[in-house]
């Protein structure tokens, strides 16, 4: 009978990984606020991005304001490989990262270990 329990926990488990890892999960999307011919939007870290897509309007200045409230050393950076940006982010502050809108296109981000991720879109 211990054999039947241990193997369905494991079975239960193996599935919560496969679905945690490989499942479709909900992203929250944002358009950018447009305020001065400038856009920007704020992206909390905790836990993660959120939210973890970004809608930006092709030509128009634009700014991400990233602020982590997370301890994890893991989101202590954020990398956008495409634009060449590594940007450290200090626990508790605010810190702007400015983002080049002259192409359209999807650009990825990521955390410093590459296990959280995000997405701006220029329209």
């Amino acid at each position: 009978m211990n054999k039947i329990i241990i193997l369905g926990l494991g079975l239960a488990l193996i599935a919560f990984i496969a679905w945690w890892f490989f499942g479709s999960h909900h992203v929250e999307e944002e358009k950018a606020t447009m305020k001065s011919n400038k856009q920007s939007v704020d992206i909390e870290v905790k836990g993660g991005y959120s939210p973890e897509r970004v809608v930006l309007k092709r030509g128009v200045p634009a700014t991400l304001n990233f602020k982590r409230t997370d301890s994890s050393n893991c989101l202590d950076h954020v990398v956008f490989s495409d634009f060449g940006i590594n940007q450290k982010l200090p626990e508790g502050k605010v810190e702007r990262v400015k983002i080049d809108t002259s192409k359209p296109g999807e650009y990825q981000w990521e955390c410093s270990m590459n296990m959280f991720h995000g997405k701006v879109i220029v329209k």
